[in-house]
Parts: structure tokens; C-alpha cells; sequence
């Protein structure tokens, strides 16, 4: 087992990407603290997941964009699990909707960059702290989105936010080399899960889709979790500051497809 005796916590746990990273984490050992922000039932199924393997599962509400919300559930998570040995910064916000910059409001762009980029920064600092206290060492992983690379139009804050988690990572690991706390970004492309299945589900808006992704498939959130245990266990000791695109070749084909 590859995270045998180790402790994580993983944001937007209570689906989809965070929900497998979760799953696969305790499946190698780790026990988990799963924090969701709206969807409950999802998080409980992240904890019977947890659950089946054998480790042990935390259920914690909270919003990472207010950084009181997650000095709290990283209190409780330490109090009830144990010193924290990985990160995963998961949830995110989409836009939900086409809107031009000449017609975004402050509230929407608020609501993306906190959630989407404070958010990542409001976690990793409790965790950092955690892990200095305790020696050093462990494990950042944050998701962002192919949209830190790929234009963005009408969805500009979406954008804007990938890409500062991407400058984030690449500035925090600089930052904690000395301490020997590892990094890194994922950076999916489209991955089928519930908040991406309406386009999935339109035959227009899928072939659309399909057509601009050489590999003609959206990916599995198992694939993007693999790659997360990968860079939180030893096997990526030596990788840091670095994001992962995996998106079925799509920045590749960007424009040309």
C-alpha cells in the first residue's frame, strides 16, 4: 500500500474527481477527511467508500473560500484523525454561465477567484503550518483545469483563477523545498462527472467535444485520481512544482482539431 498509516484531507470530496481521490487514497492505506460544501448524501457516499476499505472516514461541511470555515475543519480534522501528511486542494467553482467581461458582475467574479484560488491558498496555509510543527515533509496536491493553459472566452475569471493556482503551485513549492513538503497541480482537461454529464449527454455539444480531443473520449475521474496518488505517495518524491495536463491530448489539438 502506497499510503499506508497516512492522513489526508480532500476538499469537494463529495463527488466525482475529489470523491475517487478519496476512494483510491483509502484504498492504499490512507484514512481520509472528506469536506464538501453542499451535497451531503455524495460526502456520505465518499464515506462508505472510505469505509470499505478499511480506514477511517471524517465528514466535514465547510467552505474553502472563507478562511474561518477552513481553520475549522481543519481543527477537527487534526483532533479526530491525527496530523495531516496530504493535501488536496479539489473543490472548485464554474462559472455556469457564458458572460462576456463587459457584463461580469463583482459578485461573479468574486465568487470564482475565492472559492477557485483563495481557496487552494486558505487550505495550504493550516497545512503547512501542521506539517512544520511535525518536521517538515508532505504532500500538495492541487486540481486545477486545462483553463490555466487554454483560452477561456466569456468564461474569463474561470480562467484567470486556473491560472493562478497553476503560479501558486509553481511559487509554493519554491517556497517549501526546504521543508520538504512537495507541491504539484493536476490539470485535467474533460472529465465525465456530474457537473460535466449535461454536455456530455447533448449528442451536439459531445461530438463538438469530441472532435477537439484527439483520444475521442472525456477522461474517468479513476484517472485523474491514479495521477494524485501517484504525487502523494513516495513514488513522487522527487516531482514538485510541477502541473500534469491529462486531457486525452486536447491542449494539443487546441484550435486545430
Amino acid at each position: 500500500m502506497k499510503l499506508q498509516g497516512k492522513r489526508a484531507l480532500v476538499t469537494g470530496a463529495d463527488s466525482g474527481i475529489g470523491q475517487e481521490i478519496a476512494a483510491l487514497f483509502a484504498q492504499e492505506g490512507a484514512d481520509v477527511a472528506i469536506i464538501y460544501h453542499t451535497d451531503e448524501k455524495g460526502a456520505q457516499e465518499t464515506r462508505q467508500r472510505v469505509e470499505k476499505h478499511g480506514r477511517r472516514a471524517l465528514v466535514l461541511q465547510g467552505d474553502v473560500g472563507d478562511s474561518a470555515s477552513v481553520n475549522a475543519f481543519f481543527q477537527r480534522a487534526v483532533k479526530e484523525l491525527g496530523v495531516l501528511d496530504i493535501l488536496v486542494n479539489n473543490a472548485g467553482q464554474a462559472m455556469g454561465e457564458s458572460v462576456p467581461v463587459a457584463e461580469l458582475k463583482d459578485e461573479q467574479v468574486e465568487k470564482i477567484l475565492r472559492v477557485n484560488l483563495m481557496g487552494p491558498l486558505f487550505c495550504a496555509r493550516p497545512f503547512i503550518q501542521l506539517r512544520k510543527a511535525n518536521g517538515g515533509k508532505g504532500r500538495i496536491v492541487n486540481i486545477s483545469s486545462v483553463a490555466q493553459h487554454l483560452p477561456t472566452s466569456q468564461s474569463a475569471p474561470y480562467g484567470m483563477s486556473k491560472a493562478g493556482v497553476g503560479s501558486f503551485t509553481r511559487s509554493l513549492s519554491v517556497e517549501l523545498a526546504p521543508d520538504r513538503i512537495n507541491v504539484n497541480g493536476i490539470a485535467p482537461g474533460l472529465i465525465q462527472t456530474p457537473m460535466t454529464q449535461k454536455r456530455l449527454d447533448d449528442p451536439k455539444e459531445r461530438e463538438k467535444s469530441m472532435k477537439e480531443i484527439p483520444w475521442h473520449r472525456p477522461g474517468q475521474p479513476e484517472e485523474i485520481a491514479r495521477l494524485a496518488l501517484f504525487l502523494a505517495s513516495d513514488d513522487g518524491d522527487y516531482v514538485t512544482g510541477q502541473t500534469w495536463v491529462i486531457d486525452g491530448g486536447l491542449t494539443m489539438n487546441w484550435g486545430g482539431a
